[in-house]
């Protein structure tokens, strides 16, 4: 008779190897759902962080082309000013020798003095001395010198109903008076040349008798 193993260790060789292996555990606590609140407030943070830079960057053009436009309107605008002005008045100064009324324009000056008082509607004259006082002599020779000098525009051709002479034989000095030099500055016939007709008169000037 054939003896008889024991089938309790066979039996338990077998079941160890059909049974699969265990997966490997995993630690829960390290697990950070893709879902979770902070993850989707952090995503929605970084969007709108996105967005404002966008918006930023674009406002910045806007504001870099709105002045660019802003220059151009005031340049245009102050284009348009300097047409619809009128231009500036002309002003031109005729010096005299002493106790002298003849009247010398350098060349260079005599003809755009010319041309300005034949189309301007007013012409004014200012006759001045080196005086110190009103003295009869000292005024004289300033109203000698303004009628010398309308005398000379009108023979050039300036219409003499647009000319007003005046003189001041003292003060309102061009430079200082107890000089030479500056006297000879003082010895003058000034020649305001308007481009408009002006609101008022200036009533400090003596008026030419």
């Amino acid at each position: 008779m054939r003896p008889v193993l024991p089938l309790i260790p066979w039996l338990l060789l077998l079941s160890s190897c059909s049974s699969p292996p265990k997966p490997p555990t995993v630690d829960e606590s390290s697990k950070r759902p893709a879902n979770s609140a902070m993850a989707v407030e952090l995503q929605v943070c970084k969007s709108d962080l996105q967005n404002t830079r966008i918006l930023a960057t674009e406002a910045g053009r806007l504001a870099e082309s709105n002045a660019a436009t802003l220059e151009r309107l005031a340049a245009r605008q102050q284009a348009l000013a300097a047409m619809q002005a009128p231009p500036a008045n002309s002003v031109f100064t005729v010096r005299f020798d002493f106790g002298s009324t003849r009247v010398v324009v350098p060349a260079d000056a005599a003809s755009a003095l010319i041309e300005d008082a034949r189309s301007a509607p007013l012409v004014l004259l200012r006759g001045r001395t080196d005086g110190a006082t009103d003295a009869p002599g000292d005024s004289r020779i300033a109203r000698d010198r303004a009628n010398a000098v309308r005398d000379y525009l009108v023979g050039a051709g300036v219409d003499p109903a647009r000319i007003r002479a005046t003189y001041q034989p003292a003060g309102d000095h061009a430079a200082d008076n107890t000089s030479p030099s500056g006297k000879g500055m003082n010895r003058r016939v000034e020649i305001e040349v308007y481009r408009a007709l002006p609101v008022a008169m200036s009533s400090s000037a003596a008026a030419m008798p």
